[in-house]
């Protein structure tokens, strides 16, 4: 199973990004500063941007889905219990893991963004993908909720997850990183051997890897662990 960006151009007017590369089973981070095109690619590789040229194949990918940075994008129910319907969800499980428990009966856009962000979000997880593709997921969250979506993320039966953002507080486990540099979409390799090419990591990992430790993985405890290695 896998999605394939083969020798993509991506253009807004004088702008154009390149993208080639496959994106395999596992969970695949793409950092990149904002305005780097991250959301451009995100919508290409969901096939809702058109590329200028080249082409996108999904081999064994026949269910997925791109989750937008704004939540109010999805919205589809009155409600927030027709909203977790129309995913065809149980309501109580549902509102009880994004943290709305007795909010059934509220009108979802009266919701706050990140409120509405954590439905939607607990809501496209809980489901079934083949390929789930992220854009900002973090965006309007607090730690706890970042990190409760961290845990859906890591939790959740999907084959293929792509991760486009750019947080550095909490992040969940990764298979794989790329960054988008110069225009281009590079891919830094698989983790742990990719940390340290990773431009864009951030400065909890970056200080860990000065100070000699190796980290396991991306997370901040993680670079926590691997500090502690090296003084048992």
């Amino acid at each position: 199973m896998h999605l394939n960006a083969d020798g993509l151009t991506l253009s807004h007017g004088e702008w154009a990004l390149c993208a080639d590369g496959v994106f395999g089973e596992g969970v695949h981070l793409v950092t990149g500063a904002v305005g780097s095109g991250k959301t451009t690619l995100a919508s290409a590789l969901a096939g809702i941007f058109e590329p200028t040229s080249g082409q996108i194949s999904r081999e064994g990918v026949l269910r997925f889905t791109l989750s937008m940075q704004f939540p109010e994008y999805h919205v589809t129910g009155f409600l927030v219990k027709d909203e977790i319907r129309s995913w065809h969800l149980p309501v109580g499980k549902t509102l009880k893991k994004s943290g709305l428990e007795g909010r059934e009966n509220e009108k979802t856009l009266t919701l706050s963004r990140g409120q509405l962000k954590r439905l939607h979000l607990t809501c496209l997880l809980g489901n079934s993908w083949d390929a789930v593709i992220l854009d900002e997921p973090f965006a309007g969250l607090d730690c706890r909720e970042k990190k409760r979506i961290c845990t859906a993320i890591e939790e959740g039966n999907h084959p293929l997850i792509i991760i486009f953002t750019h947080e550095q507080a909490v992040l969940p486990v990764a298979d794989f990183i790329w960054e988008i540099e110069g225009n281009a979409l590079v891919c830094r390799g698989s983790v742990p051997d990719a940390i340290p090419a990773w431009k864009g990591a951030p400065r909890y990992l970056t200080r860990a890897m000065e100070e000699g430790a190796h980290p396991e993985n991306i997370r901040l405890q993680d670079a926590t662990e691997a500090l502690c290695r090296m003084h048992d």
